[in-house]
């Protein structure tokens, strides 16, 4: 017996019980401990505010940010019922405190106060308790006012009584630990994103946000009247529409399953598919079950209507999906996921219900509306013979393409170091600003791809013009992922691609046109939190010996200000006027740079300027220059 058998025995068994486990691997509850993990605690709190709406309790929720020295402070408020502050005499302690410091409890492991949630494990506020340097609740219930604080996932007061109230609801306010998290900003965009489907999945629900952060004080109300059909609305928002928005909400035994879907000329999908209001970014079961339906009815529709006897190319289910928009939203008791995060929904008989419904709804629906229907037929047909063009000439390109090639492009200089996690790649605009931007990088995990020119726009282009263009060839061998059937966003080399244009309209474009074909054929590098898009300064101003550098017209004007008479002004018309030095220290250097994270609605306001502007409809292009002329302050000529 070894010497490591031997010193293996019960004195070496740790336990680590309620808050210590969580405390000990975070991860395990919340993803990570990055900026996606401290939004999640955000989220835990909020999502258990939203339960108490969809149980018809709540109306209002107010979330208010705020920040101190170490880092921001998060407060939820909802009028709803009230978390519980009775004794449970089993434990001898309030509801309030079993539920702020027990792993594995709650309401809802029952259906008789919430017949669906988002939050089925019972973890939620434990989780967030744990996690916090503080954490208070105010509860409002049984005409009084409650109030205990916690920290670190124990309880740090005891139970008080502070007075009268009228109203029910519940407050908590708390601070993410900086002994925990790397990160201890909530992520505004990230937020947006949330509260914007949140406000859609639960239509006439007022959630209101004010942010006290950054020295600033910002109010935003989000509200939807009709619920998924303006999430439709929404998504589609500048494009041509084919059909008009299809929406169906219907109960089948205990699971409640709605979805909205329109068709639009373009030649991508985009699907939002939720469970008890939390987004399933995998998809599931629920999912598969809609887009199973929809072929079906479609096919079945083909069939009955002898549709298809001109038809080249078998249809597949890829193309009855080309240029859907479509939200699908199921509300189920005790739905199984895949994580504490909740990505993937994997119930197997929810599957079979939301198809029956999708394919009784479609189909009715085909045949009460026989010129949408037609127009319809005619792209799914379209698509299926673009398809298989698309693979006779993938199959040609194969055979020299340098996608699937362990070569990188020559005009790459890449890092030294091979860890996505550390690394991070520049796309940069131009020869010029590419030399300086190499010369001044960090090599070890610094990679430049400079590009010449502007990219294709695939706004309208064909696959076949898009896997023949040289820039974008050269991007998806830098980042290693593949494209289309070989996408692979796990094979990544870089988790941080940032876009370096110039700050003008030439750049803008340039950036409008990389997160057109990111959103459209990379999508899921956009969802992981991988595309930033660099913010270079605009002016560089010294007074005697000091240098400064501004962002913006608004910072000049405050700098003018602060130091009077300037001794130099340097406004910068390109990345390429920037020497080195200066490039890094202003853009490139993780210590000082300014970078803008990409979301999911970043790019989708790209690709809807990019249908105004560049699409076939003159009518939405007009609209749009007539409202926006009066922003424009300088246009090149």
């Amino acid at each position: 017996m070894t010497e490591e058998q031997e010193t293996y025995d019960a004195s070496k068994i740790i336990v680590l019980e309620g808050a210590q486990g969580i405390r000990k691997r975070p991860s395990m509850y919340i993803g990570s401990t990055g900026a996606a993990g401290v939004i999640h605690l955000l989220y835990e709190v909020i999502d258990n505010s939203v339960d108490e709406a969809a149980a018809g309790y709540c109306k209002n929720i107010t979330i208010r940010l705020s920040q101190d020295a170490d880092g921001d402070i998060a407060e939820v408020s909802d009028d709803g019922r009230g978390i519980p502050v009775g004794i449970m005499e089993k434990y001898n302690k309030s509801a309030l405190e079993i539920i702020m410091t027990t792993l594995h409890k709650g309401a809802k492991f029952n259906n008789d106060v919430y017949k669906v949630s988002g939050g089925l494990h019972g973890v939620g506020l434990t989780v967030v308790n744990a996690l916090s340097i503080y954490t208070d609740v105010t509860v409002k219930r049984n005409g009084h006012v409650y109030r205990q604080s916690f920290s670190k996932g124990l309880p740090a007061s005891v139970l008080e009584t502070l007075g009268d109230a009228s109203e029910t609801g519940t407050t908590i306010r708390f601070k993410p630990d900086k002994e925990i998290f790397s990160v201890l900003t909530f992520d505004s965009a990230m937020l947006r994103e949330r509260l914007r489907y949140t406000s859609f999945l639960n239509p006439r629900l007022n959630i209101t946000v004010i942010d006290d952060r950054f020295s600033a004080h910002e109010e935003m109300r989000y509200e939807a009247n009709q619920g998924i059909p303006d999430f439709i609305k929404f998504m589609n928002n500048g494009a041509n529409t084919l059909t008009s928005i299809m929406w169906s909400k219907k109960q089948e035994g205990q699971a409640i399953v709605e979805f909205a879907l329109q068709y639009t000329d373009g030649y991508e999908e985009k699907t939002e598919s939720f469970v008890n209001n939390i987004k399933t970014g995998e998809g599931g079961t629920h999912l598969s079950g809609f887009h199973t339906g929809v072929t079906r009815a479609i096919l079945n529709y083909i069939d009955k209507n002898k549709l298809n006897l001109r038809q080249q190319s078998k249809i597949a289910g890829d193309d009855t999906r080309e240029g859907l928009t479509a939200v699908v939203s199921v509300m189920m008791q005790n739905p199984e996921f895949e994580g504490q995060t909740k990505e993937k929904l994997g119930n197997a008989y929810i599957k079979s219900v939301v198809e029956a419904q999708v394919y009784s709804f479609m189909s009715r629906y085909l045949e009460e509306h026989p010129s949408e229907a037609r127009m319809l037929v005619e792209k799914i047909m379209s698509a299926a013979n673009a398809r298989e063009s698309a693979r006779k000439a993938r199959e040609m390109a194969r055979k020299k393409s340098i996608f699937d090639s362990a070569v990188l492009p020559g005009k790459l200089a890449d890092c030294i170091l091979a860890d996505p996690e550390k690394t991070e790649l520049f796309i940069v605009e131009g020869q010029s600003a590419g030399g300086s931007s190499k010369q001044g990088r960090d090599k070890n995990i610094q990679a430049i791809l400079p590009l010449r020119g502007k990219i294709l726009n695939v706004e309208k282009a064909s696959l076949e013009r898009i896997f023949d263009n040289a820039e974008i060839k050269t991007m998806i061998t830098a980042f290693g992922t593949g494209i289309n059937e070989t996408f692979n966003a796990e094979s990544i080399r870089y988790k941080k691609i940032i876009i370096m244009t110039d700050a003008d309209v030439d750049g803008s474009h340039i950036r409008t046109l990389l997160l057109t074909f990111f959103y459209r054929y990379m999508r899921r590098i956009i969802e992981l939190g991988y595309v930033y898009a660099a913010i270079p300064p605009l002016y560089r101003v010294t007074k005697g010996k000091s240098v400064y550098y501004c962002y913006s017209d608004a910072e000049l004007d405050a700098k003018r200000k602060e130091l009077g008479e300037l001794d130099g002004l340097q406004r910068y018309k390109g990345l390429g006027e920037m020497n080195e030095s200066q490039l890094w220290e202003t853009t490139m250097n993780p210590e000082n740079r300014k970078l803008k994270k990409i979301t999911i609605s970043d790019a989708q306001r790209a690709e809807e300027l990019f249908r105004i502007l560049m699409g076939i409809d003159v009518l939405p292009r007009r609209k749009f220059l007539h409202e926006h002329s009066e922003q424009v302050k300088s246009l090149d000529v």
